[in-house]
């Protein structure tokens, strides 16, 4: 058994669809869905149907849940802001209520997934280095937890103490945690444009993360032709 794990989409239908295709071509029998699926980019319900369709386990993002509300969308930076409140217009009722209804914690099989952390996984916190990351540590009870929110690809290992796992792929050793951020589909924020995301092999107990070439151009005029700002397409080609 093979689990796709991929998230913060940010409405990116073409990164999205590349990683399916590249899913499809590793043998990837079951996906997981870290959270974020709209915000930012034009493709919000088309992303949404995709995830839905494929009935897998999903956990709300902080996009989604503010894509959900009707409440005035304070403390966000003026992109993220103007793109919610152009996703909240263009979502169903029905769209909404569903993002709505996610949790915000699951365990799937024998790890656990999250969009944030796992200590105060409703307030969006990030997990940027192994400082951060020895909080979840505490209230992660399964040997692996697949996260999200940072749109960076990052390992981190619990044995001794934690410490950061290098490069983008690892074995799962018994009697070690891994928190291991799958990076981001839709919006890399690590210098790489290309889209993210991971492969959990659970026979061979081996994490891959993966990055992808998409058409990226057709995104960036997407987001024009909406009339989201400018910025929004320009920074997906910088990976910033």
């Amino acid at each position: 058994m093979k689990y796709a794990i991929f998230g913060d989409i940010h409405a990116n239908l073409e990164a999205l669809e590349a990683v399916m295709l590249d899913a499809a071509a590793n043998d990837c029998t079951d996906f997981v869905c870290v959270g974020d699926i709209v915000g930012y980019a034009a493709n919000p319900s088309e992303c949404l149907k995709l995830v839905r369709d494929l009935g897998c386990p999903v956990v709300k993002g902080n996009h989604d849940e503010e894509a959900a509300l009707n409440t005035p969308l304070e403390g966000l930076n003026p992109l993220a802001k103007h793109a919610l409140e152009w996703t909240r217009k263009s979502l169903s009722a029905e769209e909404r209520e569903w993002l709505s209804g996610l949790k915000l914690v699951r365990q799937v099989r024998d790890f656990t997934i999250v969009h944030a952390t796992l200590d105060t996984p409703g307030n969006w916190g990030y997990v940027t280095n192994k400082f951060d990351a020895m909080a979840s540590f505490s209230y992660q009870f399964t040997p692996v937890c697949f996260y999200g929110h940072t749109h960076t690809p990052r390992i981190y290992m619990k044995h001794l103490g934690v410490e950061a796992v290098e490069g983008y792929e690892t074995n799962i050793l018994l009697g070690r945690k891994y928190f291991i951020n799958v990076g981001s589909t839709g919006q890399p924020r690590d210098g790489d444009w290309r889209a993210s995301y991971a492969i959990y092999d659970v026979e061979n107990q081996h994490v891959e993360i993966r990055r992808l070439e998409y058409d990226i151009a057709i995104t960036q005029q997407k987001i024009l032709d909406a009339g989201l700002p400018e910025m929004l397409a320009n920074r997906l080609a910088v990976g910033k």
